[in-house]
């Protein structure tokens, strides 16, 4: 069967309804207030919709809270990249949109908020949302991410042996300390100028680290 795509981009679900996306907002705003305490029953009287549809939906609690996490965690997004004939500058400006998202989000008071919970949960027999988060947040921006840097690779840009490796370190460019400071309590607010610059400068050591001869012309 011939390809009916002309670009690389991560295979992604179907995204929420518009309808979806406002129950979802809703249940992240109760995350933040209410952490652990939250139900079907508050969602559904925040939202204005009946418990019956949030089951439809999501099948039920833990339903609800992956798809949750998911809609937060698919602010962050890898431009589409061509096929054939990938240049550097494309490359970057994928990269740079990946980290200027994923600081963007990680920063926000919502993603603070969920994480911390997440953590107090992990491990947790009944509604691990350390377990949610971890597997849809960033395990999730790992797949979506390598599918980029095995682009770069393929295009002769960029060189490593480790798509896990090459992504620990790009993470580690872009995110630097700046998550466990805000998990602890710091209260760091990075303006849009501060997010394009460190994306900026994140995505310029990263080809230092990995990108080829090629990527420098």
């Amino acid at each position: 069967m011939a390809e009916s795509s002309q670009s690389l981009a991560p295979a992604e679900t179907a995204p929420p309804t518009e309808r979806q996306r406002e129950v979802l907002d809703a249940a992240l705003a109760l995350l933040v207030e209410a952490g652990e305490t939250l139900t079907m029953g508050a969602v559904a009287q925040r939202a204005s919709c009946s418990k019956e549809t949030l089951y439809k939906w999501f099948g039920g609690r833990d339903g609800l809270l992956t798809a949750t996490v998911q809609w937060q965690a698919a602010k962050v997004r890898a431009a589409a990249l061509p096929r054939e004939g990938l240049d550097r500058e494309t490359l970057a400006t994928s990269l740079r949109s990946f980290a200027r998202d994923w600081l963007t989000v990680l920063t926000s008071e919502t993603s603070v908020a969920l994480n911390r919970l997440a953590v107090g949960q992990a491990g947790s027999e009944k509604h691990d949302l350390g377990a949610i988060v971890l597997e849809n947040g960033p395990f999730a921006m790992r797949r979506r991410l390598s599918v980029v840097l095995e682009a770069g690779r393929a295009g002769g840009l960029l060189a490593f042996d480790s798509v896990d490796t090459v992504y620990e370190s790009f993470f580690g460019l872009v995110v630097r300390d700046i998550q466990i400071r805000l998990l602890l309590g710091e209260k760091l607010v990075l303006s849009q100028s501060d997010v394009d610059a460190d994306a900026a400068r994140a995505t310029e050591q990263f080809f230092v680290l990995y990108g080829t001869a090629a990527a420098r012309r």
